[in-house]
């Protein structure tokens, strides 16, 4: 069973290493493993940009988006002005690609976002931006081959479609023996004991709104 401090990215006890910066859980360890293994077979390095992020992490990014001091996108990648926006829209921005702290997927475990560095041209740097993992993209071929290969698994793609609230991301994959559990399991109270003595950028608005973000960001996602 994982506890509410699994869920909201503040302990690393349900975790194992992968390599010398990621982490999983043990189960999704073996089964990415799998999966790596099957994707070198067709020609493919399958490996980590990112795995587990711990809440400190999470928060550093949002408040960072929050404050202008790390990009912040619109829905079509383009650059944003995070201080010109009323406190609404420019959280609603950030949440189009990052995680409220203590709500990220990342902090369970389960989840992975992928790449093939030996596609990656000399001198690029990963953008983990749709544009990349499309028709033409540098990880398409990747991309179609997890389409095809990645259930047998058990991982999927949650954010797979636009539904209106986190932007598609190809490169995220999850691993649904173990994350289906814990999303049934995340609630806006969890979130909120998580934030207890936590400097949130926009917290007074984010505390009243936080079941309308819950249900838009966070449990708005593709199942299968």
């Amino acid at each position: 069973m994982m506890t509410h401090a699994m869920l909201t990215g503040k302990t690393r006890e349900h975790l194992v290493p992968l390599g010398e910066a990621h982490s999983l859980q043990p189960v999704a360890l073996a089964a990415f493993t799998g999966l790596q293994q099957a994707a070198a077979r067709d020609g493919f390095q399958l490996q980590p940009a990112s795995t587990f992020r711990d809440f400190a992490r999470q928060r550093h990014i949002w408040n960072q988006k929050f404050n202008g001091e790390r990009p912040l996108l619109d829905k079509n990648s383009q650059p944003l002005v995070a201080a010109s926006l009323p406190v609404a829209e420019r959280c609603a921005a950030i949440l189009r690609w990052s995680a409220l702290p203590g709500a990220s997927r990342h902090h369970w475990g389960t989840e992975l976002d992928i790449y093939d560095p030996s596609r990656l041209p000399q001198g690029a740097r990963l953008q983990l931006e749709p544009w990349e993992y499309q028709a033409g993209g540098y990880f398409a071929d990747l991309s179609d081959w997890l389409t095809a290969h990645m259930a047998q698994f058990d991982f999927y793609r949650p954010f797979a479609h636009d539904r209106g609230g986190v932007a598609v991301e190809p490169w995220h994959i999850s691993y649904q023996p173990l994350s289906r559990p814990a999303a049934q399991l995340l609630t806006p109270e969890v979130i909120l004991e998580a934030w207890q003595h936590e400097d949130i950028a926009g917290d007074a608005w984010l505390r009243p709104h936080l079941p309308d973000i819950f249900s838009r960001f966070i449990m708005n996602i593709d199942e299968d």
